[in-house]
């Protein structure tokens, strides 16, 4: 379990993480999600002993980091794939965290073997691509065989089977009752990775969440309307905001209606005599939801990356 009490780090007069109170159990994966500058590798930094914090605390099993005996036994992290020396082969980065740690030395194979490296076992580690660094990075996590394992960008520089590799791992591993903790920029992987959500903005949390709460939560779900006449979906738009329903056009054909189910939007049409060819519900994708949730935290943007919102009439 990772704990974070009051967590807060301050350079100078920027604040890049404030008073941050989480507890991430066991048995799931939970996605650390954020803007650019929101704080996620800081904390992440903060919870391995590599930055001190300003106030407040992060535990891991209940101690700091700097109190753990043999810390890659308790918890393994990849935080940068190519923080390691280049001249070093794959086996003998990993011989050497496992001496460091008391760890078996059998196991370095033995996780080679997991992450698919044991045919370049041998080879420097400053040769490889960014793909096969993120692969022993992810070896040296999995070294100590941890309870608690933290992942920062763990997808970038995978092909596709690397991917669903790595969502494969994850999973298994929080379904064996360990601590899943991962930052990364990829919603579509944290929709079909994550069970819980950690957001945060400007060092601060925003929500924390299930992956459907947030999705549920979108304004942008909606039910979608699609008829051949425009004229007739008109009269459907005007009845629905003068009940002050959130109507969207998407074409001279199509109406996403916020609000309503679909029985009651297709019991209106009916009563209207507005001919539909279509009516179901739209949900949003998480990566909507999320943009949704963190417009105003955004440090690095630009006005057209923020996403579209659900307006009354056209």
């Amino acid at each position: 379990m990772i704990t974070l009490q009051g967590l807060t780090k301050r350079y100078g007069d920027h604040t890049a993480v404030a008073d941050l109170s989480l507890t991430i159990p066991g048995g799931r994966v939970t996605g650390f999600l954020g803007p650019n500058g929101a704080g996620k590798s800081t904390t992440m930094r903060m919870i391995m002993g590599l930055d001190r914090p300003s106030a407040g605390s992060a535990l891991v099993n209940g101690k700091a980091y700097g109190e753990l005996r043999h810390p890659l036994r308790e918890i393994g992290a990849l935080l940068d794939a190519k923080a390691l020396h280049p001249g070093r082969s794959a086996r003998s980065h990993l011989k050497a965290l496992a001496l460091s740690n008391g760890i078996p030395v059998r196991r370095v194979d033995e996780v080679l073997d997991t992450v698919g490296l044991s045919a370049v076992a041998g080879r420097r580690a400053g040769s490889f691509s960014l793909g096969m660094s993120q692969r022993l990075g992810i070896a040296g996590a999995l070294l100590g065989d941890p309870a608690i394992v933290m992942f920062d960008e763990p997808v970038n520089g995978l092909d596709p089977d690397g991917v669903r590799w790595i969502r494969g791992l994850m999973r298994g591993l929080a379904e064996e009752g360990r601590t899943v903790f991962v930052s990364s920029h990829l919603m579509s992987e944290m929709q079909l990775t994550a069970d819980q959500l950690i957001i945060i903005g400007k060092g601060r949390l925003i929500r924390e969440t299930s992956v459907q709460q947030l999705i549920g939560s979108s304004s942008l779900n909606a039910v979608r309307a699609r008829g051949p006449e425009t004229e007739s979906l008109r009269r459907l738009q005007a009845r629905l905001t003068e009940w002050q329903v959130p109507v969207r056009w998407e074409s001279a054909n199509e109406l996403f209606i916020s609000g309503l189910t679909v029985d009651k939007v297709s019991d209106l049409a009916y009563e209207l005599g507005v001919r539909l060819h279509e009516v179901r519900t739209v949900e949003a994708s998480l990566e909507q939801a999320y943009m949704e949730l963190t417009a105003d935290s955004v440090e690095y943007g630009s006005p057209a990356s923020r996403p579209a919102r659900a307006v009354y009439g056209e």
